[in-house]
């Protein structure tokens, strides 16, 4: 389940109370097929909960019953609008989103320092400015020669240097209990693993509870946590959305954009699921 912008929103004002209403949401919200492959299942109109639980319990009981799981971004209105309409489901967030949140905050960290040590942004020949690009990268991805850069450029800034590096050790350690996920191991990771990953990103993010930044992160964690562990042990992701989204996104170019907004989810819909009807019909 995710969420793309379908074009401005249209108002109209009432005649009658001389209040604007909204007639066309510039948001479609998409269910697609996580696993399956099956393609989008439909789109509603409006990025809201009521919207999105009265599409799902407007769908057969039968098929309601089916769904196991529901993969979505970091959102408490889609959060809200599955327990509701399907509170058997298991809701999961998408492993994706929770790296770029981390990524955010180690970003508007480091720009609040580097503004608190030099009163201006970052410039070429400053010590952040050198390793800005190797703080977003993934440690495993960095040579022995970036690595050592990285630490010594971050202690010549000093205290603020530190901190930036603590914070860059925090998103390291999420990615690690995220990479304890099934799909990426291949073996169903125990719950002594999964603790003991979590215990280490909650004990780094409490030794450096000064930092604002990390405090944030660890309570988005805490709060989206049984969706995390979902994801660590199903595997399961919001990919499938995102991939649609690309092809809605691509037919909407095709048309030169809709003014019709039930021909553009015909359309969206036609685009996402042209290899499961090919598959259905030989």
């Amino acid at each position: 389940m995710d969420e793309i912008r379908r074009g401005k929103p249209v108002w109209r004002q009432n005649p009658e109370t001389g209040k604007w209403e909204l007639i066309a949401d510039a948001w479609h919200i998409g269910f697609v097929d996580a696993i399956g492959g099956r393609g989008l299942f439909g789109q509603v109109e409006g990025r809201n909960a009521d919207s999105v639980a009265a599409w799902l319990a407007a769908q057969p009981h039968s098929w309601r019953d089916q769904v196991k799981y529901v993969a979505i971004d970091l959102c408490t209105t889609f959060r809200a609008a599955v327990h509701r309409a399907l509170p058997h489901a298991a809701v999961v967030v998408d492993c994706f989103h929770i790296v770029q949140l981390a990524q955010r905050h180690l970003a508007d960290l480091r720009r609040r320092l580097t503004w608190k040590q030099h009163g201006r942004r970052a410039r070429k020949g400053d010590s952040i400015y050198t390793v800005r690009k190797l703080l977003r990268r993934n440690k495993e991805d960095l040579t022995k020669e970036q690595r050592a850069l990285l630490k010594v450029e971050l202690d010549h800034m000093g205290t603020y240097g530190r901190q930036i590096y603590a914070a860059w050790q925090a998103k390291e350690l999420l990615r690690d209990l995220l990479g304890l996920a099934v799909s990426r191991t291949r073996i169903t990771p125990d719950r002594s693993a999964i603790s003991a990953a979590r215990h280490r990103f909650f004990a780094h993010v409490a030794d450096h509870a000064h930092l604002p930044e990390l405090l944030t992160l660890a309570e988005t964690i805490e709060q989206w946590w049984d969706g995390i562990e979902n994801y660590i042990k199903t595997g399961i992701t919001n990919a499938a959305s995102e991939g649609n989204n690309r092809l809605i996104k691509l037919e909407a170019r095709n048309a030169f954009s809709f003014r019709n907004r039930e021909n553009q989810r015909l359309r969206s819909r036609c685009a996402t699921t042209r290899r499961s009807r090919r598959e259905a019909l030989p």
